[in-house]
């Protein structure tokens, strides 16, 4: 009980603490922008991720491929999932807030593959408020070869 106690009201809180008062709302809907993305790469749901990325999204990836614009970030996201299938988690560690409509939001990008081993990766996202919601703009998957 303890430790649900822990889970469920710590992590959350230590999460938000460096976030002023005034953009913690913001801040729980770009937590859930980002759960809907990594559903949306769960299920290759392409009516979700078209719904959470800007038209001009552009997304740098591990591997270096750029893909620019829905279209093809759509595409790339879908034949990487098949291509590397595993189960993909987005841990959000830190939203930073540019301006009241632009945040970067630092993720750990984890894969963990059929095998059992795991890809430990690093996601920055850039959001932006666009038509009264938050909208994925860019994402940038770094694969560090050290460090944390």
């Amino acid at each position: 009980m303890k430790y649900l106690f822990l889970i469920l009201f710590l992590i959350p809180a230590t999460a938000f603490s460096q976030i002023k008062s005034e953009k913690k709302d913001d801040a729980v809907k770009i937590h859930h922008l980002i759960n809907h993305y990594s559903e949306a790469r769960e299920k290759q749901d392409t009516v979700l991720l078209k719904s959470i990325l800007t038209n001009d999204v552009d997304q740098l990836v591990s591997s270096g491929e750029w893909r620019t614009g829905i279209r093809e970030a759509v595409d790339g996201m879908l034949r990487s999932s098949t291509s590397n299938p595993g189960t993909r988690t987005l841990e959000v560690e830190k939203i930073r807030f540019l301006e009241d409509e632009i945040a970067l939001v630092d993720c750990r990008y984890t894969i963990k593959n059929p095998n059992g081993t795991e890809r430990n990766m690093w996601s920055t996202f850039v959001v932006l408020f666009h038509r009264k919601e938050w909208k994925i703009a860019a994402i940038r998957n770094m694969n560090p070869t050290g460090g944390n």
